[in-house]
């Protein structure tokens, strides 16, 4: 093998991902993923550092995208207005990659300590939302609450798009997450059943 491998991390999260499916995350190894991508097992710990992490590598790539779309929104947007910018900004590239989400989602949902990864991860991009709703004037609580409140609405549309089949001509994960915000306006509002 050479030295310099293309997309090594590519190969190794697309390898991960099909013994994950077959075997199970429990019964896979970094030996097993290494070898499926055609690479060394040196060469995964240089990309993650553990089998879990293969499948939350582009964690920090949202988190990012999310903060530098609230930071790129018009101050005249609400808190929740700006978060769904940024929620569909950040969307875009990730509509890329549906049928990898959808297997990598099923993964997690079969995997506790995966859940438990997820969970985390989550819980980091609830801290950079509020955190950039904080930079731009909003007092702590309201920051929390619209942070946590535009998090729920990435979670229910990411899992609707992943779960919705794309043979029928799927929303897109934006139409999504456009619903899914208009939603929790209604109900936010009192305004009944939608």
């Amino acid at each position: 093998m050479s030295r310099w491998e293309p997309n090594a991390s590519g190969r190794l999260q697309r390898a991960a991902l099909e013994l994950y499916s077959e075997r199970g995350y429990d019964q896979t190894t970094v030996t097993e993923i290494a070898k499926r991508a055609g690479l060394t097992e040196r060469t995964f710990f240089r990309y993650f550092a553990d089998k879990r992490e293969v499948l939350f590598y582009g964690s920090g790539i949202l988190q990012e995208r999310l903060v530098q779309g609230i930071d790129d929104a018009p101050d005249t947007l609400s808190p929740l207005d700006a978060i769904g910018a940024a929620l569909i900004a950040a969307a875009e590239p990730i509509e890329e990659i549906r049928e990898f989400s959808r297997r990598r989602q099923a993964v997690i949902a079969a995997n506790p300590e995966l859940q438990e990864r997820e969970l985390i991860k989550l819980a980091a991009l609830s801290t950079a939302l509020r955190d950039a709703l904080r930079k731009r004037g909003l007092a702590d609580l309201a920051a929390s609450l619209a942070a946590e409140a535009g998090l729920a609405v990435f979670k229910i549309a990411f899992q609707r798009w992943v779960d919705e089949s794309g043979d029928s001509g799927g929303r897109t994960l934006a139409q999504l997450i456009r619903e899914s915000l208009a939603e929790l306006k209604t109900v936010a509002a009192g305004s009944g059943p939608a």
